[in-house]
């Protein structure tokens, strides 16, 4: 631990073990509310009725800090975070716990989502301090925001090898009082240390086909063998999806490589973490066997593993992997976008304060609503009279329909009936549920990435649902969160706030340049390439590496540069991908050095740590392939165009980039870019132009003779 302070796990309890009778608090909606209130914020809101004295992060907390010199207790979560209620119920609705939090702290509570610099900034703090990191985050800082102790999730006394949370606020108050200073000395040492970590200066180097060498064999020491996915050995548990590594993996020729993927695919679909009645990714699984999922449901989880089964799909032909894409997608119409267009961020984990309750399924309950189809439903789901978790069964992919028929002797056709029967009738009956709550505010950069999933999935799967979906976020986004080419971050109840982040302007670049590329609209170049001016002018480092805040951004402990991905893949990652497409695209060679600007600058990580930053791998895959351009110069509505399309989309799937010019978007697109001018049919005939930048060969009439040259 850096900071210099006795860790409270180790101090003795200071109170009594007789506590005070706590007189049972009157529901939410009857009890005063704090300065939460006026957040636009759903997490903050959820906070609202606290006793805790909250501020939101701004002047005001800050000031009043200084001023009374008065430490900070930060806390960090998100609407979604099971533990993140706990913590609430427990503590911060506790009198008692309130009262010794206000009169010691100035108490501040941040929505992680809203606010991913700050989150980044002091988890950065607690890992330092050596501690797992997690949420709720739990910090306590100095006036001038310094960090000098932290954990995650406490519970309000000593359990399960935890602090109490009274304790840690008793303890962390009197070493204020008696030892300021050399809680003061500490935080100055965590600071500096966290200054230099979290911008690291890393020698450059040129992106070769070196740099993937490690690839593989990183993967494999992670890989479980036996039930898919990655994990630490021997518990591999918890398990996250990690579409981007997954990408990875299928894109490099080792037949390991795919192994890993199509075990680790079909393990996540037919687990409980695939919500097998509604579609859609719970967050991770908690087991080795992705049995039971933490049920909370992120939009940059299905996001992102949209486009990696698709293009699992397209590689392979398997078609449950499109059947997994398009019940996801489905999902996210169904119940996560917005009248306007625009996508919310996430579904709790919770009902009635129940994890999973939603969710889960007693025998009984399937016999009664399914009569004579229940025997058929519980072999398929995997249900039984005792259960696989808490008494209760997470539906799984238990046997599949044709396993059934032969088992049963129905026929197959009979036997798929009547599971699509039993489901339907089921997901009704979970809609007449208590619903977990949505956090409901749109976030640009979690946009950018669904508006990227629904362009693939409208390419590879022909619904037009999906375009229009694409479309819809694409320009709600656009009106409501773009000014000047500039993002904000988070939009709720017609407000958009707080200003973007590097992840923000790449993820709605990229995502636009996705939706251009199936549906060769030129405004969402043009709105890209804005978008990416942007970065260089405001983000970019002298290394050619990516500041994840903006050059105006608030002055916050430390201003941060990394690729090393979490959640989600970093926002540099992103933004090197989009500079490289958009080169392409904009025939503009200095967009596409903006992007080996970030490899190059990344290059020692990418030597020794690839699989720590795949989605940034993903842009090297895509620079080593020698990407072309290939513009095919025919009407939309031409049988001819969409054959010469789906040749193209068949002969360059990933590392290229294709796109339709006709008489609708021509004279804009030649503005745009000088890629797209003299690209016109052969005699009337629709023709594919394939070039590398900007050198094309004899333009291809023949849909076989484009095929051909996979």
């Amino acid at each position: 631990m850096l900071a210099a302070t006795a860790a409270p796990a180790s101090a003795p309890p200071t109170w009594s073990p007789q506590e005070p009778v706590v007189k049972p608090t009157p529901p939410k909606a009857e009890r005063p509310t704090n300065r939460l209130a006026q957040s636009t914020s759903p997490y903050l809101r959820q906070h609202q009725h606290n006793p805790v004295d909250w501020y939101p992060w701004g002047p005001e907390a800050l000031e009043r800090s200084k001023r009374e010199q008065k430490p900070i207790f930060l806390s960090i979560g998100y609407a979604a975070c099971h533990w993140c209620h706990v913590m609430e119920h427990e503590s911060f609705e506790n009198e008692a716990i309130a009262k010794l939090m206000n009169e010691n702290f100035v108490c501040i509570k941040v929505d992680r989502e809203e606010r991913p610099d700050l989150d980044e900034i002091y988890m950065g703090a607690l890992q330092a301090m050596g501690q797992q990191g997690g949420w709720p985050m739990s910090m306590f800082l100095t006036p001038d925001a310094r960090p000098f102790y932290g954990g995650t999730y406490f519970p309000p006394e000593d359990a399960h090898g935890r602090p109490g949370f009274r304790r840690v606020v008793e303890h962390i108050t009197k070493a204020w009082r008696e030892q300021k200073q050399e809680l003061l000395t500490g935080a100055d040492k965590l600071a500096a240390h966290l200054q230099k970590v979290l911008a690291p200066v890393l020698p450059a180097g040129e992106p070769g086909p070196e740099l993937l060498s490690k690839v593989l064999g990183q993967s494999r020491e992670r890989f479980d063998a036996e039930f898919g996915g990655f994990g630490e050995a021997p518990q591999f548990a918890p398990k996250f999806p990690h579409a981007s590594e997954l990408q990875v993996l299928l894109r490099l020729p080792e037949p390991p490589a795919r192994a890993i993927v199509q075990k680790t695919l079909d393990a996540m679909r037919q687990g409980g973490m695939y919500d097998q009645l509604g579609g859609g990714f719970h967050r991770y699984s908690t087991d080795r066997q992705w049995l039971v999922p933490h049920f909370e449901k992120m939009l940059y989880d299905n996001a992102l593993l949209v486009p990696c089964y698709l293009e699992a799909f397209v590689a392979t032909g398997q078609a449950d992997w499109a059947q997994v894409a398009r019940e996801t997608l489905d999902y996210l119409l169904r119940e996560m976008q917005h009248e306007r267009g625009g996508f919310y961020s996430s579904q709790d984990a919770d009902s009635e304060g129940v994890e999973g309750k939603f969710f889960v399924w007693q025998q009984e309950e399937v016999q009664r609503l399914l009569g004579e189809r229940a025997p058929l439903a519980m072999r398929h789901f995997g249900i039984t009279a005792a259960g696989n978790w808490e008494h209760n069964n997470v539906l799984v992919l238990g046997e599949r329909a044709e396993a059934i028929a032969g088992a049963t002797n129905q026929p197959l056709a009979e036997v798929t009936a009547a599971l699509q029967a039993a489901r339907t009738t089921l997901l009704a009956a979970r809609a007449q549920r208590v619903h977990p709550g949505t956090d409901d505010k749109i976030l640009c950069a979690w946009n950018g990435l669904a508006i990227a999933a629904f362009a693939t999935g409208y390419r590879e799967l022909g619904d037009a649902r999906y375009l229009q979906a694409a479309e819809r976020a694409a320009g709600f986004v656009l009106q409501e969160m773009v000014s000047e080419g500039r993002c904000l971050r988070s939009w709720h109840s017609g407000k958009a706030q707080h200003q973007g982040y590097l992840e923000d302007h790449a993820m709605l670049a990229d995502g636009l340049l996705s939706l251009f590329l199936v549906d060769g609209d030129p405004r969402w170049l043009q709105a890209s390439q804005q978008l990416l001016e942007r970065i260089a002018k405001h983000f970019r480092a002298e290394d050619g590496g990516l500041w994840f805040t903006a050059d105006d951004h608030e002055v916050l402990l430390a201003r941060t540069k990394s690729v090393v991905e979490s959640s989600i893949p970093s926002g540099a990652a992103i933004a090197c991908r989009a500079f490289l497409r958009a080169g392409l695209l904009l025939g503009d060679e200095k967009v596409y050095e903006l992007g080996l600007g970030v490899l190059r600058s990344n290059h020692a990580l990418l030597a020794e740590s690839p699989n720590a930053a795949p989605a940034l791998v993903q842009a090297l895959q895509f620079h080593l392939a020698d990407p072309r351009e290939i513009v095919i110069a025919g009407e939309p509505g031409d049988l001819r165009t969409k054959a010469l399309l789906a040749a193209a989309w068949r002969a360059f799937p990933g590392e290229h980039v294709v796109v339709v010019v006709h008489a609708g978007n021509r004279d804009a697109l030649t503005k745009l870019s000088p890629v797209f001018a003299g690209k016109e049919p052969i005699d009337g005939v629709p023709a594919a132009y394939v070039c590398r930048r900007g050198v094309c060969e004899k333009p291809i009439t023949n849909p076989e003779q484009l095929g051909g040259r996979r």
